[in-house]
C-alpha cells in the first residue's frame, strides 16, 4: 500500500481551451525554456564580456533552425507514425502535438547560430560556450511537457516513485484521445518516469558545467562540448528504460547510437580543441554596414545617437566658445597696441623738433 501511495500521477490533461483558443502545456514549457535560455544566456555573455542583445539577435536564427531541426530528426526516426497505410502524413507537421529530437534541434539550431554569430560578427565557440548551461536548462524545462502528454515513459515498473499513466477521452466525443483528451481516472499501467530522470540529470549537468566554467575558465567551444556529451551520456541511459514506439536498429533503439556517437564526438573535440577563453575584447565586434536592426534595438540605437549628438554638440558648443575667447582676446591686445602707440606719438614729435 506505501508503494502505491507513492505513485506518481500523470496530470489530468494536456491541453485546456480558452474560448475556440488550446492552450497545450508542451508548447507553454517550449516557449518558457527559450525565454529563459535567452535570459539566462544574455547574462552569462555580457558576463564574459559580449555585447548586450547579441543571444537575442543569435536566437532569432537559431530557434527557428532548431525547432525545424528538431521535428525533423522525429519525423525521420519515428517516421511509421506518420506515414503507410492509415497514417496521416500531415500529421507530421503537428509540433504541437509533441515530438522534437534534441539531436536534430541541436544540429540545425546550432547551424543557425553559426549564421547569426556570421552576421553580427560574433565568435561562434564563444558563443557556445557562453550558453551552454541556459540551452540545457531549457531542455529540462522541455522535458515538463513531455509529462503533460504522458509520453516518452519508460516500461512498466513496481518501483514506488512508478508514474501513473491514465486514460483519456475526448470530452466531446468520448473517443480514446491519449495526447488531447481528459483523464478518466482510470489507471493503465505504471511506468517509470524517464522524463523525470532526464530533467534531473540535465539540471546535475547545468550545475557542473556552471562550476566547471568558473574553476577552470575553459573556452573556444569546450564548454559546449561538456554539454553535449553531459547530456548525450545521460540519455544513453535513459534510453535503455524506455519502452514506447521507437525505430530500432540491429535490435536497439536508434536513439541509444545517437547518444553514442555524439558523445564520442564531444569528447573528441574537447580533448583536441585545446585553446584557452577567448578575450573579452573578441566579443565586441564592429557596427555591421548596411545590416538592420532588430525592432527592439531601435530604441537602444536611437539613445545611442542622440547621446552621440549631445556629446558632439557639447564639443562643438566648447569650440565655439573657445575661438569667441580667442577673438575677444586678441582684440583686447589690438586695442591695447593702439592705446600704447598713441602715447608713444607726443613724445617721438618732441624728439623731432628738438
Amino acid at each position: 500500500m506505501n508503494s502505491v501511495l507513492a505513485y506518481l500521477p500523470s496530470p489530468p490533461q494536456g491541453v485546456w481551451h480558452v474560448g475556440p483558443v488550446p492552450l497545450r502545456a508542451y508548447a507553454l514549457c517550449i516557449i518558457v525554456g527559450i525565454i529563459v535560455a535567452i535570459w539566462w544566456g544574455e547574462k552569462r555573455w555580457v558576463a564574459r564580456g559580449g555585447q548586450p542583445g547579441a543571444v537575442l539577435d543569435v536566437a532569432m536564427f537559431a530557434v527557428p533552425f532548431g525547432l525545424v531541426g528538431g521535428r525533423l530528426y522525429h519525423v525521420a526516426t519515428d517516421w511509421q507514425k506518420y506515414f503507410g497505410e492509415g497514417k496521416h502524413p500531415i500529421e507530421a507537421l503537428y509540433i504541437w502535438q509533441g515530438g522534437l529530437g534534441i539531436w536534430g534541434a541541436v544540429l540545425l539550431g546550432g547551424i543557425g547560430a553559426w549564421i547569426g554569430c556570421r552576421v553580427y560578427k560574433i565568435p561562434l565557440p564563444a558563443f557556445g560556450d557562453a550558453i551552454a548551461p541556459a540551452v540545457l536548462l531549457a531542455q529540462a524545462i522541455g522535458r515538463l511537457g513531455n509529462y503533460f502528454n504522458q509520453e516518452l515513459y519508460g516500461r512498466t515498473t513496481d518501483l514506488p516513485w512508478g508514474l501513473e499513466i491514465y486514460q483519456r477521452y475526448d470530452p466531446a466525443t468520448g473517443a480514446r484521445d491519449m495526447m488531447n483528451g481528459v483523464s478518466t481516472g482510470q489507471v493503465i499501467e505504471v511506468v517509470q518516469p524517464t522524463f523525470l530522470y532526464e530533467l534531473l540529470w540535465n539540471l546535475a549537468v547545468v550545475v557542473a558545467l556552471v562550476y566547471v566554467d568558473k574553476r577552470f575558465k575553459i573556452g573556444h567551444g569546450r564548454l559546449f562540448a561538456l554539454y553535449v556529451a553531459g547530456y548525450s551520456f545521460g540519455r544513453f541511459f535513459v534510453e535503455l528504460l524506455r519502452d514506447d514506439e521507437a525505430t530500432h536498429v540491429l535490435g536497439l533503439r536508434i536513439n541509444l547510437f545517437t547518444a553514442a556517437v555524439v558523445f564520442l564526438c564531444a569528447i573528441a573535440y574537447f580533448v583536441f580543441a585545446t585553446k584557452g577563453r577567448e578575450n573579452p575584447a573578441m566579443l565586441r565586434p564592429a557596427m555591421v554596414p548596411g545590416l538592420r536592426p532588430w525592432p527592439w534595438q531601435i530604441g537602444k540605437l536611437r539613445a545611442l545617437g542622440a547621446a552621440e549628438n549631445e556629446v558632439a554638440d557639447e564639443l562643438q558648443g566648447d569650440s565655439t566658445k573657445e575661438a569667441q575667447t580667442e577673438v575677444v582676446e586678441v582684440a583686447k591686445a589690438d586695442e591695447a597696441a593702439e592705446d600704447a602707440e598713441k602715447a608713444d606719438e607726443p613724445t617721438k614729435t618732441g624728439l623731432e623738433k628738438g
